[in-house]
């Protein structure tokens, strides 16, 4: 449904290709064209990766937060396989080592 809103908005960068892809796995298990690894835009590796940790350390209607730990574990175990590694190297490092955390500062 992303693709389709924003594949008629003249971005100056593909965004709704990126919206498209950011389902991709790397292993071919993603949706919605089931693309592999070199096929995937790196935008759309970083917006998967990002979406993943962001879904699940957030609580939903559904759900109560499963927190950033499980989330970076998550990223961490499918690093290679079906996140891109470098992306899920860096994200893990964000969290980690540089202490980013997803509450707003006032």
């Amino acid at each position: 449904m992303g693709y389709q809103l924003l594949k008629e908005i003249d971005f100056p960068w593909p965004i709704a290709d990126i919206v498209h892809q950011h389902h991709e796995r790397l292993d071919g298990s993603g949706y919605p064209q089931g693309l592999r690894e070199k096929d995937i835009m790196m935008e759309a590796k970083i917006v998967a990766v990002a979406d993943v940790v962001e879904a699940m350390a957030s609580h939903r209607p559904y759900r109560p937060s499963l927190g950033i730990e499980a989330a970076l574990k998550e990223i961490q175990t499918g690093a290679g396989r079906v996140y891109d590694a470098s992306v899920a190297q860096i994200c893990i490092a964000l969290f980690r080592e540089e202490g980013f955390t997803f509450e707003a500062s006032v």
